[in-house]
């Protein structure tokens, strides 16, 4: 089959086409001296999402002060207060703190309250001693703290920090759950401040 009577127009005559075309191509490769960046903002976004720097001790500081254990040592008077803690209301579980140890070998708290007799207190010191490390002490109460009232007779012990070191006193007679969860906060804070590199001097 034969095509004939094909009229292609060209918009500019040959050799002019291939002048404007050269131009053309010559101003493309001055715009081209530099390469194009890639687009990979997205890769960089998707790194800030999900790469998180921090330190050895702020992950282990955060762990121990999320999940403290405690086991109750001798609460008398304030264990209404301590109970009323562990309620709905005031929530001790938001903490971690849901369960109450009957074992000082599963607890890294101490919660000391009531009147402490000498005669008792080398039991104190071997529930502390049995205690996991590191461990800590809150004194709840005046009778924890100085021995409240009755820290004038001859058989009373002047505060748990004669037996045990404390880290944090709870002042009252006896304290409000709000207080005790503040007394809690406290220690947190001191536990988010340790390092790992750190040897306490007084455990």
């Amino acid at each position: 089959m034969e095509i004939e009577n094909i009229d292609i127009r060209y918009p500019l005559p040959g050799r002019e086409l291939e002048i404007a075309e050269a131009h053309e191509i010559e101003a493309l490769k001055e715009r081209s001296q530099q390469p194009i960046p890639d687009p990979d903002e997205w890769l960089d976004e998707e790194l800030r999402r999900n790469i998180v720097l921090t330190s050895v001790d702020a992950v282990i500081n955060w762990a121990q002060r999320s999940s403290l254990w405690p086991v109750i040592c001798f609460p008398a008077c304030c264990a209404f207060e301590l109970i009323a803690s562990q309620a709905s209301r005031f929530d001790l579980s938001r903490f971690g703190m849901e369960i109450l140890r009957a074992s000082p070998r599963q607890a890294d708290l101490m919660i000391t309250a009531g009147t402490l007799v000498w005669k008792m207190a080398p039991q104190v010191k071997r529930v502390y001693d049995q205690m996991a490390e590191p461990k800590w002490v809150i004194a709840m109460g005046s009778c924890g703290i100085t021995g409240g009232i009755f820290r004038s007779s001859y058989n009373v012990v002047p505060g748990y920090n004669r037996i045990v070191p404390v880290d944090v006193y709870v002042p009252g007679c006896p304290p409000r759950p709000e207080a005790l969860l503040y007394g809690i906060m406290t220690l947190h804070k001191k536990i988010s401040k340790r390092s790992i590199t750190e040897m306490d001097s007084k455990r």
